[in-house]
């Protein structure tokens, strides 16, 4: 079967770059918005270049420039989108582009954290970047437009290096924070799996119009899983220091694993068994 051509907006980020790379590697004939946004940053300058060098194919466009957006999008038949940030919530001119456009077979919106729809609980300023992916939900729904929706839960190089300490990306040397009792379930996944998972779900008909969740069984960790796997790993036994954290806990509900997907949403581990996912062992062995 041919490949769907695909256009990664947002290719030059932490995701983005990633999505890029799979998508090439699967066999997808792969464009990549370069936007008027990355001004002088060089490194994403030189990023989007070396995707060019590999294949991909580069579409200047602004997310401003409505006419330039849908032909971008009149070229593909997938549009993936990686915007974070101050950016999230401009996927909606992005929809109105595909609506407008009205080629697209199926849009994937930048997501790929916790599902927005299960975080009605959580604090701020999170909750405002959860609201805004809802907004762009809605208007992608309203549009009409196919779509899949991607949950990765938690990225691997934000939460599992530190052992998941806050306000640090590196594992400590001799103590570390435990919040609460260190138990509560946290699902880890490797950001270079994810990309492989996401361009997997593309050209799927069992992912349309779905929210498609990744749940790596030998990820699903506690801080104190983590803690122990990493003292292993290093040989070095560190100081526990608990935190009552309460607010902290409540606000990582979202990463719980105790709610069923139901019949809208489907697992990816489930789906593509062939794919040999990262456990956190060895995601951590670079860092010691």
């Amino acid at each position: 079967m041919e490949k769907s051509k695909v256009l990664v907006v947002g290719g030059a980020g932490f995701i983005g770059r990633r999505l890029v790379a799979a998508s090439l590697a699967q066999g997808h004939p792969t464009f990549v918005l370069m936007r008027s946004e990355i001004g002088v940053d060089v490194d994403k300058v030189q990023t989007l270049l070396s995707f060019k060098a590999k294949g991909a194919r580069l579409v200047e466009a602004s997310l401003d420039d409505h006419a330039g957006l849908v032909a971008a999008v009149r070229q593909v038949d997938v549009v993936v989108s990686a915007l974070s940030g101050t950016y999230i919530r401009s996927q909606v001119k992005l929809v109105e582009a595909i609506k407008e456009a009205g080629n697209v077979k199926r849009f994937l919106p930048s997501e790929f954290g916790m599902d927005p729809s299960k975080m009605e609980h959580a604090l701020a300023p999170g909750r405002i970047t959860f609201d805004d992916k809802m907004e762009v939900r809605r208007a992608i729904e309203a549009a009409s437009i196919p779509h899949t929706y991607i949950s990765c839960n938690c990225f691997a190089a934000y939460f599992c290096p530190n052992l998941g300490q806050i306000g640090t990306l590196l594992p400590p040397k001799d103590k570390v924070r435990v919040y609460g009792d260190g138990n509560v379930k946290v699902i880890f996944v490797d950001e270079d799996d994810a990309a492989t998972y996401i361009i997997k779900t593309l050209d799927d008909p069992r992912t349309l119009n779905k929210s498609i969740y990744l749940r790596p069984s030998e990820n699903i960790l506690s801080q104190s899983d983590l803690i122990v796997k990493w003292e292993n790993l290093s040989g070095n036994v560190l100081e526990k220091i608990y935190i009552p954290a309460d607010e902290f806990l409540a606000s990582m509900k979202g990463c719980r694993t105790n709610f069923d997907i139901g019949e809208d949403g489907a697992e990816a581990t489930l789906l593509y068994p062939e794919v040999e996912y990262t456990r956190m062992d060895d995601y951590m062995k670079r860092y010691v």
